[in-house]
């Protein structure tokens, strides 16, 4: 076996037009840096997961592992309208069949990564990238002793009893590492698919106390039912860690991802979504998972999730008081 490693970014990835020096002329690829320890310029975190196998192991459509490099090259060209840096820190690649390797080597990176105080954005690999995201996050020093929920945007709860890991479980795995570390799972999740999830998770979600709302009550005709969701989730916990599964939008929408939706969330429901979180002020880590460019059209599912991430990103970094989790400890 080949065993886990962790790649530079890719400058050619990075590239893109450049009409000029100054700040009203920039875009993400001219503002790229290696990263990964404090400085006196905010900065968003971004590292890359790399990863077939936890799909596999849940009989999805492999190839999110092309996810990160393919989310970097729709980045590189996008404008840039407020005074941040980007680093990127490269990507964890998974070539064979261990999992939790890279699970556990992801964590290590993140751990890091949210230790320099910016927010952490993770490009996925499937939604077992979520688990490494976890990891993390619990392993941070920065992070130590606060309550940290989850929102999960998702067709799916990802809550699924199984004999080993994959993309199905993440949220199980954490609801059983915090019961054993004596910590608060919570965990709500936007977009659910009633006929894509069984009722013995809607079951195990309702015994872990899981706040949802399913995908039609997530249309934007109900934006404001879906904002009060959020705003309780902000209110209780001291930090959010922000888990964006791209096949929650629309199959038109969001075409390349292993399991493409029949209804799914309109992007203006994710993207106001996406401002609430981001602009609270407790926004630590993000990871955008599910990303399938061999079967992406148009380059319509990674152009959705580039447009998220520059939304988090710019409303993490500018809005007053927005950097890092508070000081508050509801454990």
């Amino acid at each position: 076996m080949t065993s886990t490693r962790i790649t530079p970014p890719d400058p050619a990835v990075w590239s893109g037009r450049t009409d000029g020096e100054t700040p009203e002329h920039l875009r993400w690829h001219q503002k790229v840096g290696q990263g990964g320890a404090a400085a006196e310029t905010p900065a968003v975190e971004l590292i890359g997961f790399s990863c077939d196998e936890g799909v596999r192991r849940n009989k999805g459509r492999v190839g999110a592992s092309e996810g990160p490099d393919a989310l970097r090259r729709v980045l590189a060209s996008l404008a840039l309208h407020a005074d941040f840096d980007i680093h990127d820190a490269g990507t964890v690649v998974v070539p064979d069949q261990n999992l939790e390797g890279g699970q556990d080597a992801l964590g290590g990176q993140i751990a890091s990564l949210l230790d320099t105080g910016n927010p952490v954005v993770v490009l996925g690999g499937g939604h077992d990238t979520a688990w490494g995201s976890y990891l993390g996050r619990t392993r941070s020093t920065r992070l130590q002793g606060r309550r940290v929920g989850v929102l999960n945007l998702d067709a799916h709860f990802d809550l699924r009893q199984a004999d080993e890991p994959s993309s199905g479980t993440p949220f199980l795995q954490m609801a059983r590492a915090d019961q054993e570390a004596g910590r608060t799972f919570d965990y709500t999740v936007l977009g659910i698919s009633e006929p894509n999830n069984t009722g013995i998770l809607f079951r195990t979600a309702k015994e872990l106390g899981v706040e949802h709302l399913t995908d039609e009550q997530c249309q934007p005709r109900h934006l404001d039912a879906v904002l009060e969701v959020v705003d309780r989730l902000v209110e209780r916990v001291d930090a959010i860690h922000l888990s964006i599964d791209l096949d929650v939008l629309p199959a038109a929408v969001a075409p390349g991802v292993s399991a493409p939706a029949g209804y799914g969330v309109p992007l203006e429901t994710i993207q106001a979504v996406c401002h609430r979180v981001a602009r609270s002020g407790k926004l630590v880590l993000a990871d955008v998972v599910e990303l399938l460019p061999r079967m992406d059209v148009d380059g319509r599912t990674a152009r959705a999730a580039a447009r998220l991430i520059t939304t988090l990103a710019h409303d993490a970094l500018t809005t007053p008081g927005a950097a890092g989790p508070s000081t508050g400890d509801h454990s």
